[in-house]
């Protein structure tokens, strides 16, 4: 249920963002960060369990790889342009090299996908590969197009 509503609301935020003729690029900014935050907000339980640092717990596991994959498809909205100016990390490549970094957002889409399909079914042999994946994704994006 939690998801549902988290899925309509993101849905009602993103068409009032493409939308609005009038939205500043330091808005747009405090979006992307903002979605990042959730992802990593999410990420962090996983990343415990699979080390075996928090104990796993199957619907945990399952309701945060669902709000992963569900925010992957919300990140691009946070590039338009003139977004890469102003208080960001983001690398001037994400728009110098749109072909590159569209692909980088695909994998992170495709592992998000594969991820929050392979927690349902809670072998926690294969989540941990495909955690794995997901993170590797994350960390290529963050090599790539992000400024430490």
């Amino acid at each position: 249920m939690k998801l549902a509503v988290c899925t309509a609301v993101i849905a009602m935020v993103m068409s009032n963002l493409a939308s609005a003729q009038d939205v500043k690029p330091e808005d747009v900014i405090k979006f992307r960060k903002g979605a990042y935050q959730v992802i990593g907000w999410e990420m962090r339980p996983l990343g415990l369990m699979v080390k075996g640092e928090m104990p796993y717990n199957k619907d945990v596991f399952a309701r945060n790889a669902a709000v992963i994959d569900t925010m992957s498809h919300v990140v691009p909205e946070g590039f338009t342009p003139g977004s890469d100016k102003g208080e960001t990390r983001a690398k001037q490549e994400i728009w110098s090299d749109p072909t590159k970094f569209k692909a980088a957002l695909d994998r992170f889409q495709s592992e998000a996908a594969k991820m929050n399909e392979v927690a349902k079914g809670g072998n926690f042999d294969a989540i941990k590969v495909q955690f794995g994946s997901l993170a590797k994704s994350c960390g290529n994006c963050h090599d790539s197009f992000r400024a430490k």
